[in-house]
């Protein structure tokens, strides 16, 4: 009689099955690709705004209106040649972004005209973490506008 050396074949398939279980419920918890698009969203947003900035300082500056506190520059309003921070003036700069962004309260407060925030279109009302900020230019003398993205590790279905 020979002696039998190996596993059979149902052996082989219970052992399949039990590493596909595990795999499907503890993989998610190590891998959080979640927050990792989120951020990068934030971040291509954020180069959204910066790239429609620089362009529409350009036509200003071709047109003359870059120093101007209050003007217009191909249906964009700019304030020292950059758009103005309304919904309006980024809308008309930065294609798409109302389809999928939408206004948030500002991180640096509501009442701040100076500023305005975009987060998911997802996220709830009120929400003030996974925004990317635009602050509009403050003066001839400011090299660019700034757009902050706080830190990342953002659920688009909370407000935190």
């Amino acid at each position: 009689m020979k002696r039998q050396n190996g596993f059979t074949l149902i052996e082989l398939v219970v052992v399949i099955v039990i590493l596909g279980i595990l795999a499907v419920t503890a993989a998610p918890k190590f891998l959080n690709l979640q927050d990792d698009a989120r951020a990068s969203s934030l971040q291509g947003l954020k180069g959204a705004i910066d790239g429609a900035a620089g362009i529409t300082y350009g036509k200003a500056a071709i047109q003359g209106k870059e120093a101007s506190e209050n003007a217009e520059v191909d249906g964009i309003d700019v304030v020292y040649g950059y758009p103005a921070a309304t919904s309006a003036a980024l809308n008309a700069a930065v294609t798409g972004l109302e389809q999928d962004w939408k206004v948030a309260p500002s991180v640096t407060g509501a009442d701040d005209k100076q500023s305005i925030a975009y987060t998911y279109k997802a996220n709830a009302a009120g929400a003030t973490t996974c925004v990317v900020t635009y602050t509009q230019a403050q003066s001839v003398s400011q090299a660019a506008t700034t757009v902050v993205v706080p830190g990342t590790g953002c659920n688009p279905s909370s407000s935190n």
